[in-house]
């Protein structure tokens, strides 16, 4: 039996999506590394990671959202509006850098709870929801900061944006990993976790069974606000500033790093299943795509075109893992 059940987890892993996404990873790397003799050098290596850092956060904050079958088109409005208040606790308010970043996760995790609570009081998708108050935090953001940056901010908290381990390994990606392992523990050994799961999968079965599914939704977005939150901040520490534009008009520059990680890494558009490894995962192919197809001197609108298609295909299979797991139940 026990022999048994080993070849049967074997046989899993080895057609898990997780490992599949690792290969052509590797794959996709070992190109570029052939191709462009810049991929692979220690610069190159650190602002890859660098990036990484901050489109996988991007990537998980979106994915607690998609595991209640919810959406988060606000998750770059959030990410700057939150930041900007961080930047205005630390440049203006002078507050020290570990209230300030507090601060700024709390504004986060609070614009998020406004998403969640509007989605169940209103009993409306949070797609609608959530497009409304992308337009309704950032045309705030702006009016109350005059679209100004705040652009001098501590030292000690700039550094972290310019860390480097190795020499070659941004000092970011730790703490993406550290908030990943969380919420690895989270949806896999917390009543949390297993009561969110529920609600994606069948709220109105979880809510027969006692699962507080509306309480489920608004902490999903709340949670999902405070990591936008955190991507913000370290982008701002990436960039030295925080500043308005830093996640693009609207925050449109972050929905498709938001999406392609998640679901690129096996989380259902339709709630109820989530793979955290997979989504950082899904994250490291976008951005080892991205940077090669740059070192290869690929213009970046083709770039983008490029990764639009690829969030098609894996939207595709996302239709087909849901209708299969459907069957299964």
């Amino acid at each position: 039996m026990g022999a048994s059940t080993t070849s049967r987890l074997n046989l899993a892993w080895l057609a898990s999506n997780e490992l599949g996404l690792l290969i052509v990873t590797a794959g996709f790397a070992g190109l570029f590394l052939a191709l462009t003799p810049g991929f692979g050098s220690p610069f190159n290596l650190y602002a890859l990671t660098r990036v990484l850092a901050i489109d996988a956060m991007i990537g998980l904050a979106m994915m607690v959202v998609l595991v209640t079958g919810g959406l988060n088109l606000a998750v770059g409005a959030i990410g700057v509006a939150a930041v900007m208040v961080g930047g205005w606790g630390m440049q203006v308010a002078g507050l020290p850098i570990l209230v300030a970043v507090a601060l700024t996760l709390a504004f986060g995790a609070g614009l998020g709870a406004v998403n969640g609570l509007a989605t169940v009081w209103l009993r409306v998708h949070s797609f609608v929801v959530t497009l409304a108050t992308m337009s309704v935090f950032f045309g705030a953001m702006i009016v109350l900061t005059e679209a100004e940056a705040f652009n001098r901010l501590p030292a000690g908290f700039v550094a972290l944006g310019k860390l480097r381990v190795f020499g070659f390994v941004s000092g970011m990606i730790f703490l993406t990993l550290a908030v990943g392992l969380m919420l690895m523990w989270l949806f896999q050994h917390s009543l949390f976790g297993r009561q969110v799961l529920a609600a994606g999968a069948n709220p109105l079965a979880a809510g027969l069974s006692g699962v507080p599914v509306a309480r489920m939704i608004i902490i999903s977005h709340a949670l999902s606000g405070a990591l936008a939150a955190l991507a913000g901040l370290m982008l701002a520490a990436r960039n030295g500033a925080a500043l308005p534009s830093m996640a693009g008009q609207l925050g449109m520059d972050w929905l498709l790093p938001a999406f392609l990680a998640p679901v690129l890494g096996g989380t259902l558009l339709t709630g109820g299943m989530v793979s955290v490894t997979g989504t950082l995962l899904g994250a490291t192919l976008v951005t080892v795509l991205s940077n090669g197809l740059l070192q290869l001197r690929v213009g970046e609108f083709w770039v983008q075109a490029f990764l639009g298609l690829i969030l098609l295909i894996a939207v595709g299979l996302d239709r087909l893992r849901a209708s299969y797991l459907e069957r299964r139940r």
